[in-house]
């Protein structure tokens, strides 16, 4: 019979996990990990119907940039709760929250204007930013409470496992969306539900499940000895990063040498400098500084940051350079990215399997970078003229390039901090990786966006539009249904193909840049079951020792 296993950092005379509440927990985790993944791209599919009914056109970035900006500015400050307060506290907030947040989406207009919250669009993107605050609690305590439950040499197996989920969420949320927008309306007792309403309804019985298991079976985890909430760091993390995702928001809007936009960037950085000012003095910091004096941590989070630009980067624009760069339909487009997905659910399970039974985990993230710059390559290499066999077997082998990178970086610097600040190094390193994500994205659309125009000069003023991803989507789904795009077809499926060139090469060097990165991470030694423990000797939990730096 198997022992219960020890709860690291836990106050002398807590009890122990035993191992049908690890189980439990870790699958509840799943849960609630795969839905607040999955709503960061559940409703691309499903915002050009959104936008007919709620009547928003001008407003359609924001319903993404609502959840994503509020999930990563509450990362650190969720993090930093979780190890004052014990994750299983903060869980539950943060699941209530996205159920809440879930529930008024999905009723976002039903009632027409409302007092303070304006029109059905405005109550979307609000209610969209609360989702977001829970789903930022999902995400980091879904990952601390992993490092809470198993030492670092059998976090890698687990570690992957999110991974994988993670790169699941990516590739099905637009083809889920998509389903319930064409198929889910229903009417129940006379009241009539729109299909896209699901997208936020799917939440609701399965967050609650998750939220019952929890709430009997989890242990109270992380370091639960009281403390002192930063709450001026909190205010100016967020100043700084809120300023800083709303004008790399704008700048594709507006113009980058617009006095707002420039604005933005002045008042991020000015509030990013005193935010770094006041973490110094603090006496529980957010972010502590003191975690980037330690070599793992530090080289783990810069190239997990440089990767995630990379990721975000190309995958964003996937979609649309399958439909309007190749031709294919919105749901084979999201069908193609499949083998994207079955590369990186493979890799990123096989890389944390191999991490757990030999502890080695750099020769993982040098390989998979290398594939994954392998890849990027393949995909710049695509035409106009390239069929659907011609991609399937290019984004397999992306997705096994990105399928270490998933983990394997956050299992490291889980490992490198002490252990009485998992919680908080867990939510550092997540938010930067966020924040790589959001910066590729604005990066690469204003490249996409710039090469898009320069190549359709000539032929604006026939089309009479502005060229944008807004008016590009909208001439696919007349493609789809049958309509014309006159002279311009030929055109925008050879410049939407060169652009995207341009931005694979970028990307390219861009994962160049994180090999460099991976280079000097040190190789940490990781406690738990090793060789030894297989050969029968007794697990040891010994601290995590770095490598000399």
């Amino acid at each position: 019979m198997e022992m219960p296993a020890s709860i690291p950092g836990q106050p002398g005379g807590r009890r122990e996990a035993t191992t049908e509440e690890k189980r439990l927990t870790f699958w509840a985790l799943i849960i609630v990990f795969l839905l607040s993944a999955l709503d960061q791209t559940i409703v691309s599919t499903a915002m050009p119907t959104i936008i007919g009914e709620l009547n928003g056109l001008e407003l359609y970035a924001w319903v993404t940039t609502s959840y994503l900006l509020a999930s990563t500015v509450m990362v650190p400050i969720w993090g930093k709760l979780g190890d004052l307060y014990g994750r299983k506290l903060i869980l539950l907030i943060g699941i209530a929250m996205f159920v809440a947040g879930s529930f008024l989406c999905g009723l976002a207009g039903e009632f027409g204007d409302l007092p303070a919250l304006g029109d059905g669009m405005m109550q979307l993107i609000i209610f969209r930013g609360i989702q977001g605050i829970g789903g930022g609690a999902l995400f980091t305590t879904a990952f601390a409470t992993i490092a809470d439950l198993f030492p670092p040499r059998e976090r890698g197996k687990y570690a992957g496992m999110f991974g994988a989920v993670f790169g699941l969420a990516s590739v099905i949320g637009p083809i889920v969306g998509g389903y319930f927008t064409d198929h889910g309306s229903v009417d129940i007792g006379g009241l009539h539900i729109a299909g896209w309403r699901w997208c936020f309804y799917v939440n609701l019985p399965t967050s609650l499940i998750a939220l019952a298991m929890i709430w009997f079976k989890m242990p109270n985890l992380g370091h639960t000895g009281g403390g002192k909430i930063d709450w001026a760091g909190g205010v100016f993390v967020v100043l700084a990063i809120g300023a800083l995702m709303l004008a790399l928001t704008w700048g594709n809007e507006k113009g980058w040498t617009h006095p707002d936009v420039l604005g933005l960037f002045a008042f991020s950085a000015v509030t990013g400098v005193a935010f770094l000012f006041i973490e110094g003095r603090a006496a529980e910091p957010i972010l502590p500084l003191g975690l980037f004096q330690i070599r793992a941590f530090t080289t783990t989070t810069i190239a997990s940051f440089i990767i995630a630009m990379a990721f975000m980067g190309t995958i964003v624009y996937l979609p649309l350079y399958l439909q309007l760069g190749l031709g294919i339909q919105a749901t084979n487009s999201g069908l193609l990215l499949l083998p994207l997905m079955a590369g990186l659910i493979v890799s990123a399970t096989l890389s944390g399997r191999f991490v757990t039974r030999t502890g080695k985990y750099k020769s993982m993230m040098l390989g998979g970078a290398i594939i994954q710059l392998i890849g990027i390559y393949l995909m710049s290499q695509l035409g106009s003229t390239a069929t659907g066999t011609d991609v399937i077997w290019r984004l397999f082998i992306l997705g096994i390039g990105l399928g270490p990178s998933q983990s394997l970086f956050n299992m490291v610097s889980q490992s490198s901090a002490p252990i009485h600040q998992i919680g908080v190094a867990t939510s550092t390193s997540m938010f930067l990786r966020q924040c790589g994500g959001m910066i590729g994205v604005s990066i690469f659309g204003a490249l996409l966006l710039g090469q898009i125009a320069a190549s359709l000069a000539p032929i604006a003023g026939q089309l009479g539009v502005e060229i944008d991803i807004g008016e590009m989507q909208r001439m696919a789904m007349m493609a789809q249904h049958g309509g014309e795009m006159p002279i311009a077809q030929a055109f925008i499926k050879t410049s939407i193909s060169e652009a995207m060139s341009h931005i694979f090469m970028a990307s390219m060097l861009i994962v160049a840049l994180a090999i460099v990165a991976i280079l000097f991470v040190p190789q940490i030694t990781l406690r738990g079951r090793g060789p030894q423990a297989a050969a029968g000797a007794s697990p040891e939990s010994r601290p995590v020792t770095p490598a000399a730096d």
